[in-house]
């Protein structure tokens, strides 16, 4: 949330300052709100959101609270489902406006009248009516009272209308209410906000332009969802602040659900959310999953039944065959001494993290710089292929270098000032002699800029010289020697330092950017359980509904629901035993013979109780009960009328889940 906070904070001071310059013009009645008002132009905000619809309830949400608390408390956000007509529309906006009146101060005095509780007609005319009566009382007030928020202490505080999802508004609904609206601007300070999840021109599209000149429009563009995304995962993964991680391929799931399907960062977090559970919820040892203070009170609070645990990690068998003998033994027997190696190699991994998100955040600037972007422009693009396997072994990796080693020295040295300032803030401890080595990097190239300037000078007056001898035979000489220099192509000093720069950054790469997956205890931090998060995340509604009416036992977890092999369970509920029987047959079902099947089915537990009513009562309720759950089937899409046979049904599922 605090980062959500931070990406919108910019989109909405500026909409505060739009809402203020607004509300200043209709207070002091300058020229040009004057002019405005003779036009009967409304100031609207066109708000660009993008196509992450999903998102933008929590960003309005968020956007309503900073109006309230900064311009105005008189906001009232519209949905194009709520508002069918201009009717409902202006029902939904008074009720929300007269609602939303709430002043503390005032609910004290005896003369207080709330206005949501008279029957008001629903106009553009009452709701005018209503504000000069709440801004009047608001104005008559005594100075003394305190404020409740910084929106009180406007005389006339603006009407904000949001419409959240523009696109999805009638055209005949946002022209009359447009206007409306025109003809009472001079009494009513209404300022529109558009939520607009495609393009601006959407506007004009809707709107004939005898509609949109009413409109004084300023444009607002929010950050794109990948670029949001790209941040949540900067903050909330390549962080040595949280220790929880997620492994590659749980991560590259979240991110193709994101680019594939939504394009949400609301969905992305609730996935993380998801992962975060299942982690600590399926792994017996993600009690050790903390900041290393606390790794070590809990380790030493380990009982031997989790010390078991650790000893059949994968990562941790690895670790004990690649000891000596002595060592294994110890491991494998002593709890105590499992403890302080479990302790020392927790702390390991902690350090390796905080090293990793450097050399990693080294590693984008190089790469993100570079034409055709081998490895990704966005640096979870990079993370997630050094997650997957070595990095140094990939052939992106490979051409990467190879243009690296084809830079200019100013990108250079812009990319080894950054590399510095990420490595001093850096946490680690480690990298006080790689920022020793880069800076050292940089001063050797400011001493070959001064030596160019000098080797220029040099060459033009070599030049000149030459120019001066006539004499053939020196000149072919001359040429002679600078053909065979070329021929030779000897590296130049910049080059030999620009080899030996990508070299010490491939150094660093193979040092410090090792997967996860080859760390001792990674399965304590690391969720890579993909499948799980999948069977979650990626809906697959035909195999749930085959389950749930196939085996009802999967999902009522009833003893009496359990059936063995095909046999049809006469306790299941009714809709089963039709699904069920309607399984056994062709393309066309004679409902006679499904009926008399599901009887039998039914009779068969019912068959005892047929004695106590008349077999016709029997008869009509089954018949009922048959009716019932047919047509719960062909509701799911599983049948439909014949038009061959009237007495039949189609089939239209085939073939196995």
């Amino acid at each position: 949330q605090q980062v959500q906070e931070d990406l919108n904070k910019q989109l909405f001071d500026n909409l505060v300052s739009f809402l203020r310059r607004s509300h200043s013009e209709f207070q002091e009645k300058t020229t040009e709100w004057t002019c405005r008002m003779k036009s009967r132009e409304i100031p609207t905000a066109a708000l660009v959101l993008g196509v992450n619809v999903t998102d933008h309830d929590l960003t309005f949400r968020s956007l309503s609270e900073v109006l309230q608390n900064n311009i105005t408390p008189y906001i009232a956000l519209l949905e194009a489902k709520d508002c069918p007509g201009i009717k409902n529309l202006m029902q939904k906006l008074m009720g929300q406006l007269m609602n939303c009146y709430v002043d503390v101060d005032s609910l004290e005095d005896e003369d207080y009248v709330q206005v949501s509780q008279n029957r008001i007609r629903c106009s553009m005319t009452s709701l005018t009516n209503w504000y000069e009566t709440v801004t009047k009382k608001t104005d008559s007030e005594t100075p003394s009272k305190k404020r409740t928020s910084s929106s009180r202490d406007w005389q006339s505080p603006p009407v904000v209308v949001i419409f959240k999802d523009m696109e999805s508004f009638t055209t005949k609904v946002l022209q009359d209410f447009i206007v409306i609206s025109s003809q009472h601007i001079r009494e009513l300070p209404l300022v529109l906000i558009f939520g607009i999840a495609t393009s601006p021109m959407i506007i004009h599209s809707l709107l004939p332009h005898s509609v949109s000149s009413l409109l004084c429009i300023e444009l607002f563009q929010s950050l794109s969802c990948k670029e949001h995304l790209s941040t949540i995962i900067d903050k909330l993964l390549l962080t040595a602040q949280f220790p929880f991680k997620l492994g590659e391929k749980v991560l590259q799931v979240l991110i193709n659900i994101f680019l594939y399907h939504d394009l949400s960062v609301q969905n992305f977090i609730k996935g993380f959310q998801l992962c975060i559970v299942e982690h600590f919820y399926s792994q017996p040892l993600s009690v050790l999953c903390c900041q290393p203070v606390d790794a070590k009170k809990r380790v030493n609070s380990l009982s031997h039944d989790q010390c078991e645990n650790i000893r059949k990690l994968p990562s941790f068998r690895r670790y004990v065959e690649s000891q000596v003998s002595e060592k294994q033994i110890a491991l494998l027997t002593a709890d105590n001494f499992l403890k302080e190696i479990t302790q020392k190699l927790l702390e390991d991994l902690c350090v390796y993290h905080e090293n990793y998100v450097s050399v990693l955040r080294c590693l984008h600037v190089f790469t993100s710089s570079l034409p055709k972007y081998p490895l990704g422009k966005q640096i979870r693009e990079l993370h997630c292929a050094c997650l997957e396997n070595r990095v140094w072994e990939t052939e992106e990796y490979e051409s990467s270098l190879q243009l690296a080693r084809m830079l200019n020295k100013s990108d250079l040295v812009t990319m080894l000032q950054q590399c510095v300032e990420i490595f001093v803030s850096s946490s680690g401890n480690e990298f006080d002699k790689t920022v020793e080595k880069l800076k050292e990097f940089l001063t050797q190239f400011q001493k070959l800029e001064a030596e160019a300037f000098q080797e220029r000078d040099v060459s033009v007056s070599s030049q000149k010289e030459l120019q001066k001898k006539t004499d053939l035979y020196h000149l072919q000489k001359t040429l002679l020697e600078l053909k065979e220099s070329r021929r030779s192509k000897k590296l130049t000093k910049f080059e030999m330092l620009r080899f030996e720069v990508v070299d010490y950054i491939d150094s660093l790469v193979r040092n410090y950017l090792v997967p996860a997956d080859h760390k001792t205890l990674h399965e304590i931090a690391y969720f890579n359980t993909a499948s799980v998060l999948r069977g979650h995340l990626n809906a697959a509604p035909r195999i749930a509904l085959h389950t749930a009416l196939n085996n009802p036992y999967c999902y009522l977890k009833n003893q009496a629901l359990k059936s063995d092999g095909g046999r049809i369970s006469n306790k299941a509920p009714d809709i089963c035993i039709v699904y069920k029987l309607h399984l056994e047959c062709g393309r066309l079902i004679n409902l006679v013979d499904w009926l008399e099947a599901f009887s039998t089915v039914v009779m068969a537990v019912e068959g005892p109780n047929a004695d106590a009513a008349s077999s016709d009562q029997v008869d009509d309720i089954i018949h009922a009960r048959f009716i019932r759950a047919v047509s719960e089937l062909e509701l799911l899409g599983f049948i439909k009328p014949s038009k061959r046979k009237t007495d039949h049904v189609a089939r239209l599922t085939w073939g196995g889940c």
